[in-house]
């Protein structure tokens, strides 16, 4: 293997000049800086990572703990913060826990026993204080997308809330007066706020839903469908859907598909994410789009920041839209309740 020093001889130069332009902290002209790429090129020489993390005290790498990669919103927003770790040149090793408690938490304790400089996390299960616990004396941590109660630490968030009231808004405001509303754990952030944005829309309207017409269990693709069979069953179904996923709104397409059913002719659909799939399903889907590439950024640029030693903000809300397609309709029939 090519050596710093076989790298100095090559281009004509001492080996902490190759170093220190290796590590960009010298100016030198262009023609070295030429000799030297050329010599790293032909040599095919790599940085030893182990010294220059004793040297430099940092890895130049972050972990990345995520729910599950087969999930398209999260494999979404893992790979906008890779390409933007790449971007800097930080390496970056990435857990994926299934949505298992006890996996997230080995998980971060592995991330935290590695040697990485920090952690985007990204949770999808409610915190029992076991989490907060393990992160509670981190401070190179960002959480993305989800929030872990009782503790502090920067975070990127959606106006979920708003989000969610545009989605029922938009269902309402296209005559729907019963409709359901189908979400992930109790417990969770996202499902909270969103649950409240439906509830303050159908509440502006002076509307009322029934405890049997909230589903809430996981943002899964199944739970979708097992609830839109609940609803197919009943005598009295609601005219439309609010399915606060991309995930759990293509579970109820495939639902209503299997029991002979159409949407938006027998049921309107919004979902909650716009996914790249959101436009391609049939009926292409209505549906708010989350801005995960800016999310995927941002989260980034706070951990760079932390890594930085600069201030932070604690946390950053972006905002959502109302993406119109054609799987809602408008309601002529009256009440169904």
């Amino acid at each position: 293997m090519p050596t710093l020093s076989d790298v100095a001889s090559a281009a004509g130069v001492s080996p902490t000049t190759v170093s220190r332009h290796l590590n960009n902290s010298i100016v030198l002209p262009q023609a070295t800086r030429d000799r030297i790429d050329a010599a790293i090129a032909r040599l095919d020489y790599r940085p030893n990572l182990l010294a220059k993390r004793l040297s430099t005290g940092r890895a130049e790498a972050i972990g990345l703990v995520t729910p599950e990669i087969d999930n398209p919103f999260f494999a979404q927003l893992a790979a906008t913060v890779e390409a933007e770790a790449e971007k800097h040149g930080y390496a970056v090793y990435m857990s994926s826990t299934h949505g298992d408690r006890a996996r997230e938490i080995e998980a971060v304790r592995r991330m935290r026993d590695r040697h990485v400089d920090g952690m985007v996390l990204i949770t999808s299960q409610p915190d029992d204080g076991s989490l907060a616990k393990l992160l509670g004396n981190q401070d190179k941590v960002v959480l993305l997308d989800e929030d872990v109660r009782g503790i502090c630490l920067p975070s990127v968030f959606v106006e979920n809330e708003r989000g969610a009231y545009l989605a029922t808004r938009h269902l309402i405001d296209a005559g729907h007066r019963h409709i359901a509303y189908i979400g992930g754990p109790p417990g969770l952030m996202s499902v909270g706020e969103r649950l409240a944005g439906f509830t303050r829309a159908m509440a502006q309207d002076g509307l009322t839903f029934a405890a049997s017409d909230v589903f809430l269990r996981d943002y899964s693709r199944s739970f979708g469908s097992e609830a839109a069979q609940q609803i197919i069953a009943r005598k009295l179904r609601p005219s439309a859907i609010f399915a606060s996923s991309d995930n759990l709104a293509i579970g109820v397409l495939q639902a209503f598909r299997r029991a002979g059913l159409s949407v938006p002719h027998d049921m309107s659909l919004v979902g909650f994410d716009d996914m790249p799939f959101a436009e391609l399903v049939n009926p292409p889907l209505t549906t708010i789009r989350q801005p995960v590439p800016e999310m995927g950024r941002l989260a980034f640029e706070l951990l760079l920041a932390l890594l930085n030693g600069e201030p932070v903000e604690p946390v950053t809300r972006l905002p959502l839209e109302l993406i119109e397609r054609r799987s809602v309709a408008l309601f002529t029939g009256g009440s169904s309740m």
